[in-house]
């Protein structure tokens, strides 16, 4: 029987998201579920009631209703304590959980017998999981709509002007921290014109940062800060007081600061002090996205905007709430797409599968038994690439062999053996020469020379807007293009028969297809092209 998928209305203070939207609970229906959505539950986000039943949903009236139907329930927010008795015992919940955090919500869940999928458990270091990378999605919405706020409370344009009146400077922007969020800062406030620093601990991002319009500004102090998972680690007190420093140079010079970093589990680091608040211009801006964690700016007041010595700081704990529909619908999408892996049979029933690495992840909460933390994952590590461009090997070489008659895996033809090669490949061209018909032979030189300078032309291809792939399935393809036009075209001297009606036709099939890749292959191009254009 197929399982009942309930959407209830989020009840924490100030949230506005919803767990699913009309286009998505028609796909939901699709994959056999039955949905149902509590009345009013898209309000905020701009999804009637009305638009809910159009797309197959079921709407019901009062949480208490919805939860007992349900036998799967999707959230943002995690269920507070007034949510957890209304669920249905031994039911599934998905929802944002931060087990690490709420641990008195880890046992009311496991006192219900549930089974629940924590989104923000979610390993991202797969890459089959990133379609239901729910903090990625939620992450760049908070980017972006720190840039706004921040040009709310900003007096000025960001982009610099000259005009009758005057000139005008551009913005100067410090954001620290470039992971999705910083990230997703930088570019849109480059494209509104402003000039953005940026810093972050990981050295890798650099190339990031300059590629959206910023620029990577280092700490003068020689340690590595990538932590795994696409966070960051907590650094040494040295390169903290490197960083404190920066960060005050930053601040004097910045009218904006925006600050990101968060690390999983900790309160969040205190990155700009009350000093250096105090030492910006008036009517600078601070927007500091790790509010709901305490803060990176000293004077943070988690949820408010306050004003402290003439600079707005910004700790709003709702910014992805205040793009309520397009966080929602983001949301909604990365649901869908967990919903597909744990009902692959597309039969409304879902199967928790603890093999699969996705979702043991995912998994916090078994059938009411605490599975959280999961165990480690064994990642493939790819080889590593030496100064010169060639693998190294994991394990340790084998030794080569010694004998001249022979050579190990990877190792140089020795001189011997391709003394033996060069004589076996001369005796059989020279018994062929002895005892083949003359036409054979000009039939074979032709086909080694095609051979030789097929090679030559497929492998030396360059791609540019194509992959590699694409440019020799490319070069492939006008080879056997020219061919099949030789085999079609009418004979160029008397005394020489077209081929037969076989080959010709062959040469036209050939031909007709070896067109439908290359343009195939032009058209896939483009619309590449296209989704980077605005």
């Amino acid at each position: 029987m197929a399982q009942s998928i309930g959407i209830p209305r989020e009840i924490y203070p100030g949230e506005k998201r919803v767990a699913s939207v009309p286009e998505v609970v028609e796909k939901l229906i699709k994959l056999g579920f039955k949905v149902l959505v509590e009345s009013g539950a898209g309000k905020q986000a701009n999804f009637s009631d009305d638009a809910y039943r159009a797309a197959g949903a079921e709407i019901i009236k009062g949480a208490a209703a919805l939860w007992s139907a349900s036998d799967i329930v999707l959230k943002v927010r995690g269920p507070n304590a007034d949510e957890v008795p209304l669920m249905r015992e031994g039911g599934t919940l998905i929802s944002f959980i931060w087990p690490a955090q709420n641990p008195d919500l880890m046992q009311q869940l496991t006192a219900r017998k549930a089974t629940v999928l924590a989104i923000d458990c979610l390993p991202r270091q797969l890459s089959r999981a990133q379609k239901m990378d729910a903090l990625t999605s939620t992450a760049g919405i908070s980017g972006y709509r720190a840039v706004i706020e921040a040009a709310n409370a900003f007096g000025r344009f960001f982009n610099g002007k000259i005009t009758a009146a005057g000139k005008v400077p551009p913005a100067r922007i410090f954001v620290a921290g470039a992971g999705v969020a910083g990230l997703e800062a930088i570019g849109t406030a480059a494209n509104m014109g402003a000039v953005v620093r940026a810093n972050d601990t990981r050295a890798e991002v650099a190339d990031q940062v300059k590629s959206l319009g910023g620029e990577f500004v280092k700490v003068d102090y020689e340690e590595e800060g990538s932590g795994g998972g696409g966070y960051a680690k907590v650094m040494s007190e040295g390169f903290q007081q490197a960083q404190r420093e920066m960060y005050a140079r930053e601040a004097r010079e910045a009218d904006i600061i925006i600050t990101t970093a968060l690390i999983p589990g900790k309160p969040a680091p205190r990155l700009i002090t009350a000093e250096m608040v105090k030492s910006m211009k008036p009517g600078s801006v601070i927007v500091d996205m790790a509010g709901e964690q305490g803060g990176n700016c000293e004077l943070t007041e988690p949820g408010r905007a306050v004003v402290r010595h003439g600079v707005t700081v910004i700790g709003y704990t709702d910014l992805p709430s205040r793009l309520a529909r397009q966080a929602s619908i983001l949301y909604a999408n990365n649901l869908l797409r967990l919903a597909e892996e744990l009902c692959k049979t597309k039969d409304g029933e879902i199967d928790v599968n603890m093999e699969d690495d996705a979702i043991r992840g995912l998994t916090v909460i078994k059938e009411g038994e605490i599975t959280w933390p999961p165990p480690l994952l064994k990642l493939q590590t790819p080889p590593l690439m030496s100064g010169h461009g060639t693998a190294t090997p994991s394990a340790p070489p084998k030794p080569a062999r010694k004998s001249g008659h022979g050579h190990g895996k990877g190792e140089p033809m020795s001189i011997q053996t391709m003394a033996a090669v060069f004589g076996i490949g001369a005796a059989l061209f020279l018994l062929i020469g002895a005892f083949a018909p003359t036409a054979f032979l000009g039939h074979l030189t032709v086909f080694v020379l095609a051979c030789f300078v097929g090679y030559m032309v497929v492998w030396n291809v360059t791609p540019s807007l194509h992959t590699p792939l694409m440019s020799v399935t490319n070069a492939v393809s006008s080879i056997i293009a020219i061919g099949a036009l030789v085999q079609i075209a009418p004979p160029l001297a008397e005394g020489v028969s077209r081929p037969d009606g076989l080959i010709r036709f062959l040469a036209i099939v050939a031909l007709a297809l070896a067109t439908i890749n290359m343009f195939g292959g032009f058209a896939v191009t483009r619309r590449m092209l296209e989704m980077f254009r605005k």
